[in-house]
């Protein structure tokens, strides 16, 4: 029998659910230039370095929650393959209440947060008053940034991008337009930044649960029987868990990437940073088809089909690569002129170019441990992607003890790319379990 032709995996399917994704993506990057521009109307470099700081840490700090976003993808869009509406239902009110009450106990928190943040990123007096203020008004929307990643993982779970871009234009668009008025036309300074930005970001979640209302006509959503289930919690936690573990040990390369290379010299710091804004881009691009394989992939799991899973991967994984290549031959074009525009200090130009190799290689060793990533949230094999990732972060600690002493950024570099590479092999490796798991007829992985 044909499929039908909501499930029918095809090129057009993929580019709905990704194209979205890369445009809201694009529009992140420009709040931050709102966010400097405005402040930098004030003609002094505190109130610049305050907002930058800021909204550094708070971003650290929800970052942190980003397991909430792919743990609900992964099990919203398997419960969406399964036919299982409540529990789809239900998974909306459990992401919402663990968002509202991190956001909740961030706000409690807020004193030894912030303490703790100056201890490690110390800043000057100035800087560090006006940084107090800006957070001291943002942390009030703690509890609608981290409810929307569970909000926005519930949508991509449906296959429903579109309204993830809708709300992230939007928020942005409220937010800079906010940040003109309260800075420049009431003069509201640093402070008139985080009105902004709370403003917008509960205007985000309102919206976001607006176009989550179809959920709300559905009694489970508010079945507390169902909702609290212990068994479905207990999946939950353990999804979420290794998702988390699993994202600081990432985090931890890419911060110990940064702390070595300081020890390399401020030219060598500072080349480094520009190129990883390279990588960032790469990730922006592939986001959208990563996101596509999470939901193709739990959505055939949770039907158990495991052609349908595998047709899903390979079609976001084909347009990945299409990405990667495009990217990949800009960068190593037209990296040069890029670094230009990121900086005018001459050392740090010619330090940067000399490491151009690597990032225009890093989009195609990136491609598949990125896209494994979609597969194995979709799939809710979490367990596998920390497993894999602690491997990976002990062959880029050995790499990097061995080759940063001889070869210096070029070894830690070589050390990065390795890492991807390991978790490319790694979780390569346990696709085929993974597919064995689909097929058992007791339930999904975890």
């Amino acid at each position: 029998m044909a499929e039908p032709p909501e499930r029918a995996l095809t090129h057009s399917k993929v580019l709905r659910i990704a194209v979205p994704v890369v445009i809201a993506n694009i529009t992140v990057p420009l709040l931050g230039v709102v966010d400097t521009g405005v402040v930098g109307q004030m003609g002094a470099a505190a109130p610049i370095g305050a907002v930058g700081m800021g909204a550094m840490i708070l971003t650290s700090v929800y970052w942190i929650f980003g397991f909430l976003r792919m743990g609900t993808t992964g099990l919203t869009s398997q419960a969406c393959g399964a036919g299982q509406t409540g529990e789809v239902a239900a998974l909306l009110t459990r992401a919402l209440m663990i968002g509202l009450v991190a956001g909740a106990a961030m706000i409690v928190l807020q004193g030894p947060i912030f303490s703790a943040a100056f201890a490690i990123a110390p800043a000057s007096a100035g800087v560090k008053t006006l940084a107090s203020d800006y957070m001291a008004i943002r942390i009030w929307s703690a509890p609608a940034m981290i409810a929307l990643y569970g909000v926005t993982g519930w949508l991509i779970a449906q296959e429903r991008t579109a309204g993830v871009l809708v709300v992230q234009v939007a928020m942005n668009g409220l937010n800079v337009g906010l940040d003109l008025w309260f800075v420049l036309g009431l003069d509201w300074g640093v402070e008139g930044v985080a009105w902004a930005s709370f403003a917008a970001e509960w205007t985000g979640l309102a919206l976001g649960l607006w176009l989550c209302r179809g959920a709300f006509a559905v009694p489970a959503w508010r079945d507390w029987a169902r909702v609290f289930d212990t068994e479905k919690l207990r999946r939950m936690a353990e999804v979420n868990r290794n998702i988390l573990l699993r994202s600081l040990m990432l985090q931890a390369i890419f911060v110990s990437f940064m702390f070595v290379g300081s020890g390399l010299g401020d030219v060598t710091l500072a080349a480094n940073q520009v190129l990883l804004q390279f990588l960032h881009i790469s990730a922006y691009g592939l986001d959208g088809f990563a996101f596509a394989a999470e939901a193709l992939v739990g959505n055939a799991v949770g039907r158990r089909d495991v052609v349908a899973m595998r047709r899903g991967a390979l079609l976001a994984g084909g347009w990945g690569l299409a990405i990667t290549a495009v990217l990949a031959l800009a960068f190593a074009v037209f990296g040069p002129d890029i670094v230009a525009l990121m900086t005018n200090a001459p050392e740090v130009r010619a330090a940067a170019q000399g490491y151009l190799v690597y990032v225009a290689l890093a989009p195609l060793l990136g491609l598949a441990p990125f896209m494994l990533d979609g597969v194995f949230v979709g799939a809710t094999r979490t367990r596998d992607m920390r497993n894999m990732m602690a491997l990976s972060l002990a062959v880029y600690a050995v790499a990097v003890l061995v080759l940063s002493p001889s070869l210096g950024n070029h070894g830690l570099w070589l050390a990065l790319m390795l890492s991807f590479v390991a978790r490319a092999v790694t979780l390569g490796l346990r696709y085929p379990a993974l597919e064995r798991a689909v097929r058992h007829e007791d339930g999904a992985p975890n």
